[in-house]
């Protein structure tokens, strides 16, 4: 049972403000007793690399923050939904819904504040100490230490996207030892542009201590010694918390200096680096940055496209992406964007009677863009994106459909009957080599599909969003806003949360 002390009372609605206690160091370690409590942390200034020294840190961050590192981290499963892409929304459920179910949040009061810090810091909540069986406790583990680890690599450090390793590694002449199913490696690997080094990493969650760490490090090492003399950076994210205790995270590091990275198969040699962070801060500069950002951005394309009209609405952002470039993190807050703010009020004045379509013709003039989004199902989670590149993305997802028609093998009515009796490891082991063809496919057709999604994404400025969904009707544009919603934005994407829906405090 539930202690009775704890509340029943509604969630307090707040900003979504949380310290998350980070610890930097060399190599796996003892789990430190509090110090996420009782060291002296160092305040976190941003960065666009690696630290220059170890030690704690207590950056603050969002919920906002947190919840698109969780949508965008982990196995691709877009191969698998291209003629269902409706069955997105359940993928990105499954991604939101366990930090939804059981973390929580308590003010702290630390022995050395730091300036700005919040009070705030995650924990799980009491439905996760007491009443969660053993399962359903490692799975939300998982989930969320894979989601903490996207975030301090992406939010925090400035990486670039990650992938799965699982569908091999970095360098296409390692393909094949990468795929390795007798290899223990390690989780997701990236490039970091403005270190030049790939990035190996490695997620743990839950209550994490040095047995787990140390299976870590050893999955580093064999991918480390995959890549060889090609420069490269372990990393082994912990996230660690239990009942009553802070989430804190450590942070082990190896640098294995070597060969520069190589640019992606089939790259334009003018076409200009992708820059740290975002990928879609770089989207005028780089081709393979716009294919990344899409790529990226397909479960939420997926799941944009095949939600019924009546479910979608356009929201008013900056047309201006320079001013959702982060210094810090990849998303920008609209509740405290003073541009927003006074854009969206000339907009409700200005607007009338008229018609959708001159409504948007309006605010576009205003130098307003309206990003289409939806609610996700099941979730109180709002995903968007602007209309270029949801054109990108569509381009993007017709040239995937091409690629599954012609490749024998890749669609489930191709598979033997008899396939149907195979164990779930084999099942799995199958899916996989499914994924890994597509994958390979998809890097064969990057030359060609540089042009064709640069054009799309040029083209879907002016298109109207009818025409991009293909339907007779455009989604509801909504000036009003929602005071219930807090609200984000990328140069290219939005998220918004419900601010009824946060991790409740006190928990």
């Amino acid at each position: 049972m539930i202690p009775a002390h704890v509340s029943d009372g509604p969630p307090l609605t707040y900003t979504d403000s949380f310290d998350i206690p980070v610890l930097f160091r060399s190599g796996p370690a003892k789990k430190p007793r509090r110090q996420w409590r009782t060291a002296k942390h160092k305040a976190w200034t941003g960065s666009d690399g690696f630290l220059a020294a170890d030690g704690w840190y207590a950056p603050t961050t969002t919920w906002r923050e947190i919840i698109k590192a969780a949508t965008e981290v982990g196995r691709d499963v877009t191969p698998h939904l291209q003629n269902q892409p409706r069955y997105a929304h359940g993928e990105l459920v499954a991604r939101v819904s366990p930090l939804y179910a059981y973390l929580g949040a308590h003010p702290v009061e630390p022995r050395h504040p730091v300036p700005g810090a919040k009070g705030r810091r995650l924990t799980w909540n009491p439905v996760y100490a007491h009443g969660t069986e053993r399962s359903a406790k490692s799975a939300a583990s998982y989930r969320l230490g894979m989601t903490m680890t996207e975030w301090a690599c992406r939010s925090l450090l400035g990486l670039g996207q990650t992938e799965h390793l699982e569908l091999g590694g970095p360098i296409p002449a390692l393909l094949n030892t990468f795929k390795d199913p007798k290899k223990k490696l390690p989780d997701l690997w990236g490039r970091h542009e403005a270190e030049e080094l790939y990035w190996l990493i490695e997620a743990k969650g839950g209550d994490v201590g040095l047995g787990t760490l140390r299976k870590g490090w050893a999955q580093l090492a064999a991918g480390s010694k995959v890549l060889g003399a090609y420069a490269h950076r372990t990393v082994l994210v912990g996230a660690s918390v239990r009942p009553g205790d802070d989430l804190f995270l450590t942070i082990d590091h190896e640098l294995h200096p070597g060969q520069p990275p190589l640019t992606p198969a089939g790259s334009d040699t003018d076409d200009e680096a992708a820059g740290p962070g975002n990928l879609e801060d770089h989207l005028g500069d780089s081709d393979d940055a716009l294919i990344g950002a899409a790529r990226a951005q397909m479960l939420a394309y997926l799941a944009l496209r095949s939600a019924p009209t009546s479910q979608l609405r356009t929201v008013p952002v900056p047309a201006d992406r320079a001013s959702r470039h982060r210094r810090s993190g990849l998303t920008t807050p609209l509740e405290d964007d003073g541009l927003t703010l006074a854009m969206r009020a000339d907009a409700r004045g200005a607007a009338t009677d008229a018609e959708q379509h001159t409504l948007r013709a309006g605010i576009r003039s205003m130098g307003l863009d309206d990003f289409l989004s939806c609610r996700i199902p099941g979730t109180e989670v709002h995903l968007g994106m602007s209309r270029k590149l949801f054109a990108a993305c569509e381009r993007l997802h017709e040239e995937d459909l091409a690629i599954a028609r012609r490749t024998p093998g890749l669609r489930a009515e191709d598979q033997p009957a008899a396939d149907l009796e195979l164990s779930d490891g084999a099942q799995e082991e199958q899916r996989l080599t499914q994924r890994r063809i597509f994958r390979e496919q998809q890097e064969e057709a990057r030359p060609r599909l540089r042009p064709l999604l640069r054009d799309a994404y040029e083209r879907g400025a002016a298109s109207d969003w009818s025409d991009l969904l293909r339907r007779p009707q455009e989604p509801e544009l909504d000036l009003e806003g929602d005071e219930g919603l807090l609200e984000a934005a990328t140069p290219e994407t939005y998220l918004a949360v419900s601010r009824y829906d946060l991790p409740p405090a006190r928990a």
